[in-house]
């Protein structure tokens, strides 16, 4: 088979329908048009969102306000009592963990730790975020708080 023996499928093609072509193509004199009216003339037709004259949806729903920010953080919380539920004492606790855990998504989403729950073990914790009562409570049970800064990669469309 050449480039010039290449020809569409049986059926996927028809002929153009040529209008105006006198009375004996069937398509003639009015060019299957109708007699008068709107849509018998030159550019006539009603727009696309037009409802016979109801007042049509666009106008009928309510205006968008606010805005979106595209630089937005949207933080996973993590709580402590998910935290003693899952860790061992002396585990590091950052984002690769939590993700094997199943409480993140993705390992590059931002984390912020809440203070839900209490934690008996001393875990390292590395997080973009953690409240100050979080904070207490795990340097009260022996472990570390480490913040780490969130990496904004503005490139990427946000949605």
């Amino acid at each position: 088979m050449e480039l010039h023996d290449l020809r569409p499928a049986e059926g996927a093609t028809q002929k153009r329908k040529r209008v105006g072509r006198g009375t004996g193509s069937g398509k003639g004199k009015t060019s299957g048009r109708g007699q008068k009216g709107q849509n018998s003339r030159t550019g006539g037709g009603v727009r696309g969102n037009f409802e016979g004259g109801q007042l049509p949806l666009t106008k009928r729903l309510p205006k968008l306000r606010g805005f979106n920010n595209r630089f937005k953080v949207e933080y996973v919380a993590v709580n402590l009592d998910q935290l003693e539920r899952l860790f061992e004492a002396q585990s590091a606790v950052d984002a690769e963990s939590l993700a094997a855990a199943g409480l993140l998504g993705n390992a590059s989403d931002p984390i912020v730790v809440l203070a839900r729950g209490e934690v008996t073990k001393p875990l390292t914790v590395k997080a973009n975020r953690i409240s100050a009562a979080a904070k207490q409570k795990i340097e009260a049970a022996g472990g570390a708080v480490e913040v780490v800064p969130v990496v904004v990669n503005k490139n990427r469309p946000r949605s």
